[in-house]
């Protein structure tokens, strides 16, 4: 008798899994289309980070070779 309790008590603890379960594969292709497009965008930090690596690259190239990059306006 003491089991019958439980098995009453069973059905409303996993329904928090289940719903739980349902709520992350409703949400999931949302997810992946943000992910997807983050991946294909750049962030005003990444395009700054580049354009700084981008310019430094520039300098160093001008200090080996000064003659390429005397009437450059970069």
């Amino acid at each position: 008798m003491r089991i019958l309790p439980v098995l009453l008590v069973l059905p409303l603890l996993a329904g928090g899994c289940v719903v739980k379960t349902a709520a992350k594969v409703v949400t999931l292709p949302v997810r992946a289309g943000g992910q997807a497009v983050d991946w294909a965008t750049t962030s005003q930090d990444e395009a700054d980070r580049n354009r700084g690596r981008k310019m430094r690259k520039h300098e160093k190239e001008c200090r080996k070779h000064p003659e390429r990059c005397q009437n450059d306006q970069r």
